[in-house]
């Protein structure tokens, strides 16, 4: 009776995990070695703000916000296959319920998005996602607790005042200018 309990979690176990369906995450990992994409991560801490100048709203956004994954495909003559294999898989995920669209700009093959999971008042994760046929495509994941749209506009007004250190995006300007 023992063996034909374990056998049954065993094979329903291996079914479900088998079924699991992309994530971006996922995406994000599988991807990291990959001599084709950039990833790279950053904290708030990265951003060096003084918290005593911020005003009460710019520290809420700031609290809701945990980290930002930056993954960018850069397109040349040898990997324009993969390119396009590689933009399907994106499209196919943020395509996904669960994911819920804002705006887009442009058609399918050129063009941007943003999409978010949650609900509009507690957000977990925005998505921004650029693809152009000539350069590659970029998708930015950002992460937080119960973000919303103002508190990320909020944040975006507040990097203006950041003390980014350059050299950690020193990948990222590199990519940008080949």
């Amino acid at each position: 009776m023992k063996r034909i309990i374990f056998l049954l979690v065993f094979v329903s176990s291996f079914l479900s995990g088998c079924n699991e369906k992309p994530s971006l995450q996922k995406y994000f990992v599988e991807n990291t070695e990959n001599k084709n994409f950039l990833v790279l991560d950053f904290s708030p801490k990265m951003l060096n703000l003084d918290s005593l100048k911020l005003t009460s709203e710019e520290n809420t956004a700031l609290k809701s916000f945990e980290k930002v994954n930056i993954l960018a495909f850069k397109l040349n003559d040898s990997n324009k296959s993969e390119f396009e294999s590689e933009r399907v898989k994106v499209d196919e995920i943020l395509s996904e319920e669960k994911y819920q669209q804002l705006m887009k700009f442009g058609n399918g093959k050129d063009g941007a998005s943003v999409s978010f999971i949650g609900d509009t008042e507690h957000i977990d994760e925005f998505v921004f996602y650029a693809n152009n046929k000539e350069n590659g495509f970029a998708v930015v994941r950002v992460l937080g607790k119960d973000m919303n749209p103002t508190g990320i506009f909020t944040l975006m007004s507040v990097l203006k005042n950041a003390n980014i250190d350059m050299k950690q995006l020193k990948p990222l300007q590199q990519l940008i200018a080949k």
